[in-house]
């Protein structure tokens, strides 16, 4: 069965779709169209990137592309060229997000690299060369992490450590709901007790980027002293989440979204 004058719409359709796309290069030729950078999202230790679902999908409601990265926690140069990896494999202005150990890792990525206009940390380290994550976060009192941790020996002779499921709701997610805190001590991906105390090397992404600071108020794994001590040492635009725990990404993505956008907007 033919339907009559399907060769006059589907030509009009054409003619109209090649006159929109023409607008639209048209646009960018001229300055009319600014596109949005891409944020690329990279989890910490004892998180995996399904943490940041919320927040993907209100940056993705506002426009812009994400990409959420895959960190392997495995060391901080190895798990850095692989992150430098993505990056590069990404074409215009990029917001560079890390939590938690994250951010030891986006501050050597992103090093030297013209394509990240802005980084972003979320309760997460902000190293300086030689600093690494363990004495960070042992410079202030308040982290109760290490009595939560649960070693398991590798072949290789480097241990991983999971925070025990029991207490992963209390020291890591205390303002997440209990059942959404369950499935994450399920599901979390363990670091390495080598990457925890290797230290940051060379060049630090934030000496040269402008860098964006959001401090977890009742963060249990990073003391808030140690996040505003960051924050300070890396001249930071901060805001402080009151009562957030170290999963403020979780507990709180429409700020989280926010800050990120806040850094997108004034920097890229």
């Amino acid at each position: 069965m033919k339907i009559k004058g399907i060769g006059r719409i589907t030509a009009a359709v054409l003619v109209s779709a090649t006159a929109v796309v023409a607008a639209g290069h048209a646009a960018q030729a001229t300055g009319g169209h600014r596109a949005k950078p891409t944020v690329v999202l990279v989890h910490g230790a004892f998180a995996d990137s399904s943490g940041w679902n919320a927040v993907v999908r209100k940056l993705q409601q506002d426009g812009y592309p994400v990409v959420a990265a895959a960190n392997p926690l495995r060391g901080v140069a190895s798990d850095a060229v692989a992150v430098k990896a993505l990056l590069d494999s990404i074409d215009g202005p990029i917001v560079l997000v890390g939590h938690s150990y994250g951010g030891m890792v986006v501050s050597q990525a992103a090093a030297g690299d013209p394509d990240v206009k802005a980084l972003v940390y979320i309760a997460a380290f902000v190293p300086a060369a030689g600093d690494n994550a363990a004495e960070l976060s042992a410079q202030f009192p308040g982290s109760t992490l290490g009595q939560t941790l649960h070693p398991v020996p590798l072949p290789d002779g480097n241990v991983d450590l999971y925070v025990d499921q029991k207490l992963f709701p209390q020291q890591f997610a205390s303002d997440v709901p209990a059942a959404e805190a369950t499935l994450m001590a399920v599901a979390q991906r363990p670091v390495t007790a080598g990457a925890l105390n290797e230290d940051a090397t060379g060049p630090q992404a934030w000496q040269t980027i402008p860098s964006y600071y959001l401090v977890a108020d009742a963060d249990r794994n990073i003391p808030p002293a140690a996040q505003h001590f960051m924050a300070d040492r890396a001249h930071s635009v901060v805001r402080d989440v009151k009562g957030a725990s170290h999963a403020v990404f979780v507990s709180q993505p429409k700020i989280t979204a926010a800050f990120i956008e806040k850094a997108a907007r004034e920097r890229a």
